[in-house]
């Protein structure tokens, strides 16, 4: 295509610009009047005030309460047993009973009470002479010295709240986790978009440009129509891509905009002037980090955490199921009028005065206990399998997660390069346009290679800080990595 000296001369005057205005270097230039959201700050607003952040949080409270139920079992208990007859008005008899219970850890349980019987028809067994007003206090304890003496239901049902607090903990790091992994993925999505609607909105200035001085040569002569109609062609191509790239940053601000929520717990939309920011710097995670996480995963990983704390809560159940092989044997030893009487004397004679009983049962065959036993040994011996199989995915999940961004940082930089590369080819076609040797098919076509090369590199980019993301959620680390940087 022939040009003109006067055209020669226009593009001369944007091809001294044309580099910086496509240089990678000045793409994530701030504007002023935009606020940049860094990822660290979107990731605190989301742990703060995101639904599923705060459901998180409700775990806690959860343990609190089926820890404070559990101990319910040991609360202090008062009974009052009060019973009379009358039949043909003679007063056969009025018994009343009074105690206070106090279940403890121990596989004691103390007891104080108070007991009053009258009557003519009372059971010999109830009487209670006219000394102290047909009163009798009475002080024990029942011991289980079979059965229940390592353990029982209540202790069991105490231990296993006391593990399902460790088991909603690892349950709250995994709900955390896997929401900032979302969150990290969408803010760089959005990243990708946003600068990528940059990049093409450059495109389009520079095609603007060229279709402007392209018509007005042809105005004035010194340009055939046909390159008009080329210019226009480009701009038209131009723009279109950037109307496409505007919906992909819309519609990624419009999927941010659902991490964002008050701490009222009110939904927040993407103000139109935030921006995302590139990380500083690429983060390349060494062999010994990557081993240091292998570390990381097996011992404090999530998922294996709460699988270690079921085998733990299997394990109550085991001990609570041997338990109930022994026979049950359970003494009971009740002071009566001692060590105080009603009227508040003291005295102290064990081998006098005193209750004493003696519960003994035993099943002949066991078979219920028995298959019990054997049925939560069958789900520890399960669940020791599910924890080594989970174990080998997750270690072998990081190592392929490292793998891959390993392989996206090496991609990166090639990209980066190729993209340096056709900036300088495009710096060698405006220099053969001032000479006279290039036409403005050449600079299109260089120009939509670098733009090309570009939106790839920026892929590139938002593609790898999600691989480094997932590697940390991988591990099963907190915050996905924040901890360890």
């Amino acid at each position: 295509m022939f040009i003109k000296h006067r055209a020669v001369l226009a593009f001369i005057l944007i091809a001294g610009r044309l580099y910086a205005q496509f240089s990678a270097d000045t793409l994530f230039i701030i504007p002023d009047t935009a606020q940049v959201l860094t990822l660290e700050n979107f990731y605190q607003w989301v742990i703060y005030n995101h639904p599923v952040a705060r459901q998180a949080g409700l775990l806690s409270e959860v343990a609190r309460q089926e820890i404070r139920l559990a101990r319910g079992h040991f609360d202090p208990k008062a009974e009052i047993n009060y019973i009379t007859k009358n039949l043909d008005n003679t007063r056969y008899y009025d018994k009343f009973n009074a105690e206070l219970k106090f279940p403890s850890l121990f596989p004691v349980d103390p007891a104080i009470g108070v007991e009053k019987n009258t009557g003519a028809y009372l059971n010999p067994e109830s009487y209670i002479s006219n000394t102290f007003n047909f009163r009798q206090l009475y002080a024990g304890v029942a011991i289980p010295v079979g059965q229940g003496l390592i353990t029982d239901a209540r202790r069991a049902a105490l231990r296993q709240a006391e593990l399902f607090k460790d088991l909603t903990e690892a349950e709250q790091v995994s709900m955390l986790n896997k929401l900032l992994l979302e969150a990290a993925k969408e803010y760089w999505n959005w990243f990708y978009h946003y600068y990528h609607f940059r990049l093409q909105g450059r495109g389009v200035e520079v095609a603007r440009e060229i279709f402007n001085r392209t018509r007005l040569n042809a105005q004035l002569g010194e340009a055939s129509a046909i390159d008009t109609i080329q210019a226009k062609i480009t701009l038209q191509t131009r723009l279109i891509d950037q109307q496409e790239a505007l919906l992909g940053f819309l519609n990624a601000g419009v999927v941010i905009s659902t991490f964002l929520w008050d701490s009222l717990g009110n939904p927040v939309d993407l103000p139109p002037n935030w921006i995302p920011v590139p990380e500083p710097e690429m983060f390349v995670v060494s062999t010994d980090e990557l081993e240091e996480l292998r570390t990381q995963a097996r011992y404090n990983h999530p998922d294996l955490r709460k699988i270690s704390v079921k085998l733990l809560q299997l394990d109550v159940e085991r001990r609570l199921a041997a338990e109930f092989l022994k026979p049950r044997l359970d003494l009971k030893y009740f002071l009566l009028n001692q060590p105080f009487d009603p009227e508040g004397n003291m005295r102290f004679s064990p081998r006098d005065d005193y209750k004493f009983g003696l519960d003994f049962s035993m099943p002949l065959f066991l078979r219920k206990e028995r298959a019990k036993l054997a049925q939560t040994k069958l789900k520890i011996t399960s669940m020791e399998y599910e924890r080594v199989l989970t174990e080998r995915q997750i270690i072998n999940n990081l190592q392929a997660t490292y793998n891959n961004l390993v392989t996206t940082a090496v991609v990166v930089a090639n990209q980066r390069d190729m993209v340096n590369n056709f900036e300088r080819l495009l710096q060698a076609e405006l220099l053969n346009l001032q000479l006279g040797e290039s036409d403005l098919f050449k600079i299109n076509l260089q120009l939509e290679y670098l733009l090309r090369t570009q939106s790839k590199w920026l892929k590139l980019l938002a593609d790898y800080s999600k691989q480094k993301a997932m590697l940390y959620w991988a591990a099963g680390v907190r915050n996905l990595g924040e901890e360890l940087r």
